[in-house]
Order: structure tokens, then sequence, then C-alpha cells
């Protein structure tokens, strides 16, 4: 496996058009299609699932135009600046800071802090986001790479911008109370706090969404290891004791309470388990609380046994291998590799996560990561933030352990 060259082939492909491409959630950028769906939920959703899901690229059929998606940059930034940390060149840094300006120059203005949302309007089975709004994967994501920068580079501007963001998840998002959830949705008992609540994943919905919830809840704590307002570090506690209620006895956790959203998947669980290391580590829980940590080491067991095999071949569901999807191998590098220091056995499964999507998924040719694979056919379209850039953010996260 020739590391390098791949993420040297990969870099060349994202930056082709100037970090402009398609998505596989893009769909509705059509105002072909966007016109037919009559603004009915159910009609936008199997628009923007036709359009994902089939294996034949009809964006310029239907005229959906290559977008900059503002998570696939804050990824390439936070690639950036991990790769100056380990090189020290000065180049990735500037590399770094023209995309943190760029961030910076697109935030949505409307709300109390800076928020990010995607190039495209946006679909779930449970609630619609318009294009351009926030949402709170986005904006945490964004704002974690601020930090990143501030970390990396000292400039206080970068910490001014994450603080910013979080007003936009104090003062924008809608939170729904662990006592309004009924007591079967709460599967661990030993979490009882009745004033824990859940961030909505936008302002435009009351849903919960555990991973959104938690990436709410990590920026907070980050911003609170640097500023030490307590307020933020008590209003994410209570967040995190939302989430680690629903967790199931196995280790196992939905992705959300809905019953559209009762399903188990890999990147989704890999997201969870990010933040609630992250948590656990800017706010010192590893010494003060053995119940969260039993639980994040529960969590990990389970990803680690459920959702891939020994080389490297990643499941989507925790029932069910197909669709092979890209995203599952990058974030199962990204999970493992924050756990090493809990696992021995975490680089060398990270390597096969790896080697086995280069193996099977790599198109050694054009350049570039295919984005699924199904039991009867391989969806080669060459989408850049999923799976791409989020390849590209593993690898090299990989490269420079």
């Amino acid at each position: 496996m020739h590391l390098g060259s791949v993420l040297s082939k990969l870099l060349s492909f994202i930056k082709l058009n100037d970090f402009y491409g398609w998505d596989p959630y893009d769909g509705l950028n059509s105002k072909f299609l966007r016109f037919w769906t009559f603004n009915s939920s159910k009609l936008r959703l199997y628009t923007q699932q036709f359009m994902k899901r089939t294996p034949v690229n009809m964006r310029w059929l239907f005229g959906v135009p290559k977008g900059r998606n503002p998570k696939g940059m804050g990824l390439l930034a936070k690639t950036y600046i991990h790769t100056f940390k380990k090189m020290q060149n000065d180049e990735y840094k500037k590399k770094a800071m023209d995309i943190l300006s760029w961030l910076t120059e697109n935030t949505n203005k409307k709300y109390h802090g800076a928020c990010w949302g995607y190039n495209f309007d946006w679909q779930s089975a449970v609630f619609f986001v318009p294009k351009g709004e926030p949402t709170v994967v986005n904006t945490s994501f964004i704002a974690n790479v601020f930090l990143d920068a501030y970390e990396a580079f000292g400039d206080s501007k970068y910490l001014d911008i994450a603080r910013s963001s979080c007003d936009f998840i104090l003062k924008d998002l809608h939170r729904t109370y662990r006592k309004a959830i009924h007591n079967n949705l709460i599967t661990n008992n030993l979490i009882t706090n009745d004033s824990a609540f859940c961030f909505s994943y936008s302002p435009f919905d009351q849903s919960v969404t555990h991973n959104a919830n938690l990436l709410a809840a990590e920026l907070l704590v980050r911003v609170y290891n640097h500023t030490k307002e307590t307020d933020l570090l008590t209003i994410a506690g209570k967040a995190v004791d939302f989430t680690l209620a629903h967790f199931n006895p196995d280790g196992s956790i939905y992705q959300g309470t809905a019953p559209e959203q009762k399903f188990i998947d890999s990147f989704h669980t890999g997201f969870v388990l990010v933040s609630l290391f992250n948590i656990a580590k800017y706010s010192d829980l590893e010494d003060k609380n053995a119940q969260y940590m039993r639980i994040m080491h529960n969590a990990y067991r389970y990803y680690k046994q459920v959702f891939f095999e020994k080389d490297g071949l990643p499941h989507y569901y925790n029932n069910k291998i197909y669709p092979i999807d890209l995203h599952c191998s990058a974030q199962g590098i990204i999970t493992f590799l924050m756990f090493r220091e809990f696992d021995h056995g975490a680089v060398q499964m990270a390597n096969s996560i790896a080697r086995w999507a280069i193996d099977n998924m790599w198109d050694e040719e054009k350049g570039y990561f295919y984005f699924q694979k199904t039991k009867i056919l391989t969806n080669k379209i060459p989408y850049l933030r999923w799976p791409n850039i989020w390849m590209f953010y593993a690898l090299s996260l990989l490269q420079y352990t």
C-alpha cells in the first residue's frame, strides 16, 4: 500500500476544480427537480435519494452544478493543520489559513454566532434544512477546525470564531428535555438526570439526533477548556447525560428517537465515539467519571466487533453489510486512531481498513475513491466531500500518526 502516492493523487483530484465538486445529497440543487417536488417533504426525500443512489451521474442532465461544501472545506483545513503540526511546513499553514478565511467569509450572518450549512437543500427523513441554513453538525465540526488553528498558530481570532459558534448552539438551537421523552426510550437507567436535554440538529427542527447532540457538547467543552466559562461545561454536561442515557446495554446506540431514526450504523456510531473521546479529554473525565468511561469503552468494543471485518471490510449497519460506503471506512480509520492508547490493535485495524479501501474502492488511473458498492454494482461517481475529502483526511491522519 503506497499511502503517499494515494494521498498525492487524491489531493490532485480534490484540487482539480478549485475545491468545487458534486455531493451525494446535492440533487435538489437542480432547479428542474426542485420545482417538481412541489415543496413536498416526501418528494424532496425521494428525489434526493434517487440522485444519491443511481450509479449513473445525471447531474449534468438535470443542471446540478458543482459546488463548494463548507464541511468539506473544513475537513481540508483540518488536514492541512494536522500536516503542518507534523511537518512544520509553512505551505500547509498558508493553505489552512486560506480556507479558514473562506469559511469566515461564508458564515451565515442571520444567527447569534458563526455557523454553517450545506451548499444544497437537504431533506432528512425527519426534517428539512434549506441551502445555506446552519446545522449543528456543520457548525460544530468547522468551529473545531478553528480551534485546531488557534492551538497550532496561536492567533486568538480563531478562538473568537469558535466561541461565537457556541452562541449559535446556546441561543439558536431547540432543546428536548429528558423528562419529555417517554421512559421506555431511556435504556440506561444509571443516568437519571431529568434536567438533561438534547440539542436540535438545526434551528428548523426539534429532533433528537445523538451524534449531533454530542458534537454540540464537544464544542462547548473544548471552548471551555480555553476560556474556563463554567456555564459552557455545565450545559454540555446536561447534553452528554441525555445521550448517555440512550445507550443500549450492548454498547450500541440508535441514531435518534424518532421511528425513522431507529437504526444503528457505522459512521454515526464512529461520530459518537470521537465526540465522547474528546469530551472526556477536554473535561478531564478520564479521572473523574468511571461510569462515563465504562459506557464509552463498551461502545468502542461494540463498534470494533460489529462494524468491521478483520481485513478492513466495513459494514454499513449493525445487521447488514451493504451498501459498502467509504464514509464508513474513513470514519473507521479516524475512530481507531483516536482510541489507539486504549487498544493496542487499533492502529493495525486502521491500516487494515485503509488497505481494504485502496484495494477495492480506489481508482488508480483517475485518482479518487468510489462512493459505494452494493451486491450488484459499484457506484463510481466522483463525489468530492463524501467520500474523497473524508478519505483524504483519514489517510493523512494515518500517514502522520
